[in-house]
């Protein structure tokens, strides 16, 4: 009892642990495309996802890929190195080399305007490794909860979901493949958390 009793009286003294200080800076990722401007955040609970999609864009790695995939209600997806040549067969079977682990959280949804990582099926990819580079966003106005504890969710559209929708209405064939080229710039912005929270209000996530 008295070793309880001590143990009690060191947390309550200050000894817990201390709680993480909220960041005072983030980074957005702002994707120019021909249909607009987008800015996304990245979700610091997606680490790996996160560092890595910062990493390629800083390498300019997307700059010119296009959106090879537009679904209207469904989602848009790019980020695929192949998309840049002339052969559409191609599409959608590019990365830079590599796969990154699963992060995948039930906390965190596929509601309208999440940004999710592309992946081969589960009978080629049990453990549900994404792709090094291919992304989507939701753009289905009641989100797509199917897809939810199955594909890593690692960030969000804060500005812009109207391109991303303009960018899945466009005409495409058989292949879900836009007839008409979308490629995208991506650049990365660095802001003051205080001014995020101030403009974006609960659509943030700190």
């Amino acid at each position: 009892m008295q070793k309880w009793k001590w143990y009690v009286l060191l947390l309550s003294s200050g000894w817990a642990q201390p709680a993480k200080k909220p960041p005072k800076w983030d980074t957005l990722v702002v994707i120019e495309t021909p249909k607009g401007v987008m800015k996304l955040q990245l979700y610091r609970e997606t680490p790996i996802h996160r560092s890595n999609f910062f990493r390629l864009a800083q390498a300019q790695f997307y700059d010119s890929t296009t959106f090879h995939r537009v679904v209207p209600g469904f989602v848009i997806q790019g980020g695929d190195p192949n998309s840049r040549d002339a052969d559409p067969t191609n599409d959608g079977m590019g990365g830079p080399g590599y796969t990154l682990p699963a992060e995948i959280r039930l906390d965190l949804k596929h509601t309208l305007g999440a940004v999710g990582a592309a992946r081969l099926g589960d009978a080629v990819n049990p453990t549900r490794a994404s792709n090094g580079s291919q992304f989507y966003i939701v753009v289905a106005p009641q989100g797509t909860p199917f897809l939810d504890g199955s594909y890593t969710v690692f960030g969000r559209v804060l500005e812009g979901i109207e391109v991303a929708k303009a960018l899945s209405q466009v005409e495409r064939d058989e292949r879900d493949r836009p007839r008409e080229s979308l490629p995208m710039r991506v650049r990365l912005e660095r802001h003051k958390v205080r001014l995020l929270r101030q403009r974006y209000g609960d659509g943030y996530k700190l």
